[in-house]
């Protein structure tokens, strides 16, 4: 190419997917939109999310450190739970394990994710079952032929990620393809004070890959994805460790809506998942570590299907459909160690069925918005069963075999919104949502370290019912929006405390059995606001305080906090340019204290962690980038446990500092 020759033009192809667009009635609700740039600049799409107060796992520690039944996502923090009280999607597919319910995080790498939006509010209507708290609806990348994003990048806490993401055509198949890998030695999660022998490092070694195909025909929308995983990791003990694995599966057949045509989506998925998990039992002082569970196998099979119509008459847009899930896992297990050997065997396990009909509509009515939706949902259980043997005659101790349940839960949400001349808007809605109990919940004992619990057959599914208000808007450079809300959850799912148990006659560890607790009334406020100061400058806030109680005197709950569930989370954060090349930012997180226990006993203190980062941008689409997390070092505790070590109860402690350098090609 000569000097005066003008330069080659770049056809950027854009890859519509085979995806319903958003419903417009989501702007009633309390919604917010990740900002892309967070997810481009982190790897651990739960990191991404702690941008969002409110949205929060189990216990707080990222998936660098979390024990894979732990990774169960919440929203507005009313009640955590390891099995999500929020339904996860990636393009309309659930994303939550069919036997336990939790989100396997780093099979989510950020360079495969377009867009994340979270509805908060129980998601009646076109969000399924299983939306408790809200929905946390992903969209994967669907906009770029050649290398989409690829980064690579090395730390302390020998640390080190890969991870890409890109796209081209072959025969008429768009084609897009996702890998990421991570290896990381971890930390010990005791204080050097409380640790022993028996602790050791929470490391972490994951991989995984997917491909989806797209095509066109005759005016429809054809997309077929396959995905597989791999990872294991420590649980901070020796002798106890988690691997997980699994593959996953989508064809969807989609049609746009248009003026003179209704737009229709059908779907069809499976999930099939695999886990096993190792725990121990402590001695005192922790001084050395004994098997007390080989969880060596639990293969699961999640199978479903939605359907959906769109239209539109005037300025009603509606839509209607259905989704059906079902779920079929066991665990498999050996348990009792005495003697230098597992002495029994045990096998516990069954089915779930969910599947509900919907019909929403949304009315834009010049500055108003009005929508209302409602569904049905029918859930049953089937084959569950818990068989316990002894391995070294083979006898069956126990075997209970559970009739099956089932039952209707009928669901609803309406909402409005006006939006004033100066940029200004007010909604208010109300909803309800369900979850049924997953098979884990159901009728899986478990035991991690001394503590043990007990499963419960006869568990009803939980229901979710509330109201919110919401004000907001755009002024100049300022924009806000805060909302109110009231949710009582009904039946809360939990951990309750039932007995202790004792190790050599002495009292080590506390009984828990999976009840319905009760109800929790939560009274809360969230809110996000954002100012550019100037062209260079911009700043961030965000909140969420909740405070949720238990309404129950039959297990002396009444007015206690559910366990895991903090009464205020903050977010600030500062990005600065001050040259087109460079960019510095700053986040800060501040959460407050929890409860680790049903009880209130043992209270995890509140927890300030600051952030970071330093981006170079050296040549076109390319960028070095320096990244400290809790920059001082905070000890963030994530559980604690009634066994005392020297006198005091052990806690646990989540991420220290981490430092890395990434390298990273954005198209």
């Amino acid at each position: 190419m000569t000097a005066d020759q003008p330069p080659p033009t770049v056809e950027i192809v854009v890859v519509r997917p085979a995806r319903l667009p958003p419903s417009p009635a989501d702007a009633a609700f309390s919604i917010i939109q990740l900002r892309p740039e967070v997810l481009e600049i982190t790897p651990r799409l739960d990191e991404a999310l702690e941008d969002v107060p409110g949205v929060s796992l189990f216990r707080r520690t990222s998936s660098l450190g979390a024990n894979p039944t732990t990774q169960g996502v919440a929203l507005r923090g009313i009640a955590g739970s390891g099995a999500s009280r929020a339904l996860v999607t990636l393009d309309g597919v659930p994303q939550n394990d069919p036997f336990g319910g939790w989100v396997i995080w780093t099979r989510l790498p950020s360079e495969a994710i377009g867009a994340a939006t979270i509805v908060r509010g129980a998601g009646a209507g076109p969000y399924g079952a299983g939306a408790l708290t809200g929905t946390i609806s992903l969209d994967e990348r669907s906009d770029a032929t050649g290398v989409s994003e690829t980064d690579a990048s090395a730390g302390n806490l020998g640390t080190y990620r890969a991870g890409a993401s890109g796209g081209t055509e072959l025969g008429g198949v768009d084609l897009f393809a996702s890998a990421a890998g991570e290896r990381s030695n971890g930390w010990i999660p005791v204080s050097a004070e409380q640790r022993g022998p028996a602790d050791n490092h929470v490391w972490l070694d994951s991989g995984s890959a997917s491909l989806r195909g797209q095509t066109q025909f005759d005016g429809v929308l054809a997309s077929a994805r396959l995905e597989y995983y791999d990872q294991a990791q420590g649980a901070g003990l020796v002798g106890a460790e988690a691997k997980t694995n699994g593959l996953l599966g989508s064809l969807t057949f989609a049609s746009a809506v248009a003026s003179d045509s209704l737009g229709w989506r059908v779907q069809g998925w499976f999930f099939n998942s695999n886990l096993s998990n190792t725990s121990v039992s402590v001695a005192p002082d922790r001084e050395a570590t004994t098997p007390a569970d080989d969880q060596y196998s639990t293969p699961a099979l999640g199978l479903g299907l939605n359907a959906a119509l769109v239209g539109t008459a005037g300025n009603l847009r509606w839509e209607a459909g259905t989704d059906v899930r079902h779920d079929d896992g066991v665990s498999n297990e050996l348990y009792q160690f005495t003697g230098g050997a597992f002495q029994s065997g045990r096998k516990s396990g069954g089915q779930m069925f969910v599947g509900g009909l919907y019909g929403e509509g949304a009315l834009d009515w010049g500055s108003w918005l009005f929508t209302a939706g409602m569904r049905g949902d029918y859930w049953g259980t089937a084959q569950g069963h818990l068989l316990q043997y002894s391995l070294s005659t083979g006898a069956t101790t126990t075997n209970d075999r559970y009739q099956a349940r089932d039952g209707v839960v009928p669901t609803a949400r309406l909402g409005a919104r006006h939006n004033f001349s100066d940029g200004e808007f007010l909604r208010a809605a109300a909803y309800a949502g369900f979850r049924a109990p997953s098979l884990n919940e159901l009728y899986r004992p478990f035991r991690v370290g001394n503590n043990v619990t007990d499963a419960n057959a006869n568990l009803s599914p939980e229901e979710l019912y509330g109201a919110e208000v919401g004000w907001g808007g755009t002024f100049d450079r300022f924009t806000w929006d805060a909302t109110g809300f009231f949710n009582q959850l009904h039946n809360a799912v939990g951990n309750v405390t039932i007995g202790s148990v004792f190790c050599g006659g002495k009292l080590c560890g506390t009984l828990y059995q999976r009840q319905n607790a009760g109800d929790v009334n939560a009274v809360g406020a969230e809110g996000e606001a954002t100012e550019t100061l100037t062209d260079t400058l911009a700043l961030r806030g965000a909140f969420s305080v909740t405070d949720a109680r238990f309404q129950d005197n039959a297990r002396n709950l009444s007015g206690k906090r559910p366990a895991q569930s903090p009464r205020l989370v903050t977010t600030g954060g500062i990005v600065w340019t001050p040259l087109p090349q460079w960019q510095f930012g700053g986040d800060v997180r501040w959460v407050g204290a929890q409860f680790e226990d049903d009880l209130n006993q043992y209270r995890l203190g509140s927890a300030l962690v600051a952030d970071l980062r330093a981006e170079w941008h050296f040549r076109e689409n390319m960028s070095l980038i320096g990244e400290i997390d809790n920059v001082a070092d905070a000890a963030v505790n994530t559980g604690e446990t009634s066994f005392e070590t020297n006198g005091s109860p052990v806690v646990s402690l989540g991420t220290p500092r981490t430092f890395e350098v990434v390298i990273a090609y954005s198209n």
